[in-house]
């Protein structure tokens, strides 16, 4: 294989390399990895690149270090934590995200703009006002971590009064306010797994050349207008998400629903 070419840190680089191999079958789980010497010369690295590279697969649990014998894949077990961000409804009631988060310390509340990023989406141009929401969660059973953010537009928490006096309302409450003001809710949502930002790293506790789990999920109104947005992220090697699918209509697929 030819030498690291892309950008970035080149330690994360080969970890990445080699984290792909164990998941293609190249390197399966309980067998050693190639001598140090072999893994240089494979990736055209030095020995500090090699040995940090290890270091983080290590920290993630992806290889154990044998004494005298070398570096030996333990596998890519399944995340411990599964994030289920269906949203049920019972009469007035709602019920998003079957995990039994608690919150790590009280919610962060702000204002801030749309952006280029945030503004197609709720139909506003840039610059246009939001309150902002920060929550850190934690999944007391398994110690994960997750960093959740509800936007909201000024128009919508004027138009919706318990919004305007209180934007950190948690999320089940936010979708009953807006349905109590006359809002037929439904959700579009999208996930990507991406390398962390350093403030994220940071409030996840995250080791390094460990991915997020990113979700970004669009409360609609009546006529599908967009009303808020709500993001989640998570630590790719602790976190999974899982759906429950519906065929709403031989054209449609919906994974959540009012």
């Amino acid at each position: 294989m030819a030498g690291i070419e892309r950008p970035g840190p080149l330690y994360q680089q080969v970890g990445a390399a080699i984290r792909q191999g164990i998941a293609d079958g190249e390197f399966p789980p309980g067998t050693p990895l190639p001598s140090e010497a072999q893994l240089i010369e494979r990736y055209e690295v030095s020995r500090p690149t090699m040995r940090n590279a290890i270091a983080a697969l290590r920290s993630e649990g992806l290889i154990e270090v044998r004494h005298d014998k070398g570096s030996f894949v333990k596998g890519a077990p399944t995340p411990p934590l599964t994030i289920d961000p269906s949203i049920t409804r019972t009469g007035k009631t709602y019920a998003p995200d079957a995990t039994p988060w608690e919150q790590a310390q009280e919610p962060t509340v702000y204002r801030t703009a749309t952006t280029v990023t945030t503004g197609p989406l709720l139909e506003l141009g840039e610059g246009e006002a939001l309150f902002g929401v920060d929550r850190v969660l934690i999944d007391p059973a398994t110690g994960a971590r997750a960093l959740h953010r509800v936007l909201i537009p000024f128009a919508a928490a004027e138009n919706t009064p318990p919004l305007a006096d209180v934007p950190d309302t948690a999320p089940e409450g936010v979708y009953a306010a807006l349905t109590a003001a006359g809002h037929k809710l439904t959700w579009s949502e999208t996930v990507r797994a991406r390398m962390p930002r350093a403030d994220e790293r940071s409030g996840l506790a995250l080791p390094d050349a460990t991915p997020v789990i990113h979700t970004l999920r669009v409360t609609h109104g009546t006529d599908h207008q967009p009303l808020i947005i709500e993001e989640l992220r998570a630590s790719g090697s602790q976190a999974q998400l899982t759906y429950r699918i519906t065929a709403d209509s031989p054209r449609t697929l919906r994974t959540v629903r009012n």
